[in-house]
């Protein structure tokens, strides 16, 4: 995949480019993101794929500019605009999974396809959530992954062209996040989830730790005729954890 920086909306953003056919639009992560990694690659061989980097995160700019989610919403709607000629199929995961959504719900001409991977943008109570900002690197590790040991896949294709250390590069990616997942991240998504006219796959981790499969069975609930797809042996990065399962299920859904 290539990397390229444009200027969209108020800010430029670099943004992973791959593939041809039917664009399809990846919205990272809370924590970065995931360059031309593995799964994409794969997605790649059969969409245009359309990875671009959130404003705020990496060296991606107009953050100062997103002053609440309708903002990014906006943001993103601009980037379908610029990026592709009509409608796109849009995968969104954790943090990006809420923008998808939230995307979905404004502009439901630009969105055919909706797929949602361990999606932030829910509060239960009943369920309440761990902070994902504050947890030591070793619990945040045990709640991420189904095997701790698959941690070295997240950055496996990322390209790391950026100044300082990757600690500090975390922290500026981790200071962006929180604009729109801290201290809850419900910013009313319950509200319009039944405005999503896409069909709509919900794709969870079973051993997801920050986001337990009861929040994915709550969307379903809520997004009109979604369904769910819960992979095994995979925590909150089934697209790293178990890839094979996530890209078939995806596949399966988008054609």
């Amino acid at each position: 995949m290539k990397v390229t920086r444009e200027k969209i909306g108020a800010g430029e953003i670099r943004i992973w480019r791959g593939g041809t056919g039917r664009p399809l639009l990846y919205l990272h992560g809370f924590e970065q993101h995931p360059g031309a990694a593995p799964f994409l690659e794969r997605l790649a061989g059969r969409h245009e794929v359309l990875a671009p980097e959130a404003p705020g995160f990496g060296t991606s700019t107009g953050l100062e500019q997103m002053h609440d989610l309708l903002d990014m919403t906006l943001h993103n709607r601009a980037v379908v605009e610029h990026c592709a000629n009509g409608p796109v199929d849009v995968i969104g995961h954790s943090l990006g999974g809420m923008f998808a959504a939230e995307l979905a719900a404004v502009a439901p001409h630009l969105v055919r396809k909706l797929v949602l991977v361990d999606a932030f943008g829910l509060w239960l109570d009943d369920v309440p959530l761990p902070d994902p900002f504050i947890l030591p690197p070793d619990a945040l590790g045990k709640a991420k992954w189904h095997d701790p040991a698959n941690a070295a896949r997240e950055t496996s294709g990322y390209d790391e062209a950026h100044d300082g250390s990757r600690a500090a590069y975390r922290t500026t990616n981790l200071s962006a996040a929180t604009k729109f997942l801290w201290p809850l991240p419900d910013r009313g998504l319950a509200r319009r989830a039944r405005y999503i006219k896409a069909p709509t796959l919900i794709v969870h981790g079973e051993s997801d730790g920050l986001l337990p499969v009861r929040y994915a069975k709550a969307l379903a609930e809520l997004i009109p005729a979604a369904s769910l797809s819960v992979i095994a042996r995979s925590g909150h990065l089934p697209m790293m954890e178990a890839e094979d399962a996530f890209v078939d299920a995806v596949e399966r859904f988008l054609e």
